[in-house]
């Protein structure tokens, strides 16, 4: 990382960020006053529903998207303040989905673009931070979507950069090429590279972020670490028992550690403090009424039960903003 990191300064602060796009006579605000610091040296999660401003965030603060009010400092710097160039040369920027041209392989792709940079790393020392040495002889078009994608990453990391920005980086790619990004990632920050992530991956994010912040129409509505989010829910665990019936919500809740019901086709999901008190009761119940149980099993909350139950769902119908 450059040595020009000043210490106790944010990789990223926000201040009353606010951004809104017209389009004819509707006015949607996108980024509705957010306030916002990523530490450095830390992966940070920026999660929502489609359409909750997280894609206009980065955008902001990447330097694409200028705000309507706000403040943002990007590594001790400003954009627009004659300081454009000294942020670029120390971010790294991954998008969704990158083009590169299809003939091209993959070390001419590094070589045209490590000609942006006035130093950072070589093209070898890149294909090694993303595992490519073997594809560097490669076409653009013979390879797959992971190594695409990790190529995309190489890029980024050309310039040596203190900040990464990676916008929904395993969208659409098979487990083993994700967990091979998310190797790569942790390489970076263990290195001392600061990471803002968005992503629609809940156990990406759960893995990956030493915070992260869920967005909803324009405004942040919980920060804190995954863990801490997870605590944060009533009960920690799950109890699914699947049947054609099942006890009334009054009998279940009756149940001192069932803390709630939820009705899906055939399967009821209940939201419990202790697995071990609370099954051998149920169990009770559903002898004691005669109904039969086609299957069982528990699991631990996830940050996807804490996004849904802050946004009322997974996700929202409609392009990100």
């Amino acid at each position: 990382m450059s040595s020009s990191a000043i210490d106790g300064v944010p990789a990223i602060e926000l201040r009353a960020l606010r951004k809104t796009y017209k389009l004819r006579r509707t006015e949607t605000v996108a980024v509705d006053g957010l306030d916002l610091v990523v530490n450095r040296g830390e992966v940070f999660g920026l999660l929502g529903p489609n359409g909750a401003g997280k894609t206009t965030t980065v955008e902001i603060c990447e330097g694409l998207t200028i705000p309507d009010s706000g403040t943002v400092s990007i590594l001790g710097r400003q954009w627009g303040q004659g300081e454009d160039h000294a942020i670029r040369a120390r971010i790294g920027v991954c998008l969704q989905e990158t083009k590169f041209h299809e003939n091209a392989n993959v070390r001419e792709v590094l070589s045209l673009f490590r000609s942006c940079f006035d130093q950072g790393r070589s093209v070898d020392e890149a294909l090694a931070l993303v595992s490519l040495e073997e594809k560097q002889d490669a076409r653009q078009k013979s390879l797959s979507g992971g190594q695409r994608q990790r190529l995309a990453v190489a890029t980024a990391l050309l310039g040596d950069p203190e900040l990464l920005f990676l916008d929904e980086p395993t969208t659409g790619l098979d487990p083993q090429s994700r967990r091979q990004l998310w190797s790569v990632v942790r390489d970076y920050q263990a290195a001392g590279g600061t990471v803002l992530l968005t992503t629609h991956y809940m156990e990406e994010a759960q893995q990956l972020c030493d915070r992260v912040a869920i967005v909803d129409r324009g405004k942040i509505i919980a920060l804190d670490s995954p863990a801490d989010l997870i605590k944060s829910l009533a009960a920690e665990h799950f109890i699914l028992i699947d049947g054609e019936q099942s006890p009334s919500d009054e009998d279940l809740l009756a149940v001192p550690e069932v803390v709630a019901v939820e009705r899906q086709t055939e399967r009821i999901v209940l939201t419990v403090e202790s697995v071990r008190g609370a099954l051998p009761l149920l169990l009770q119940i559903f002898s004691a009424r005669g109904i039969e149980i086609d299957g069982l099993s528990t699991r631990h909350a996830t940050l996807e039960d804490v996004f849904v139950d802050l946004t009322g769902q997974s996700l929202r119908d409609g392009e990100d903003q």
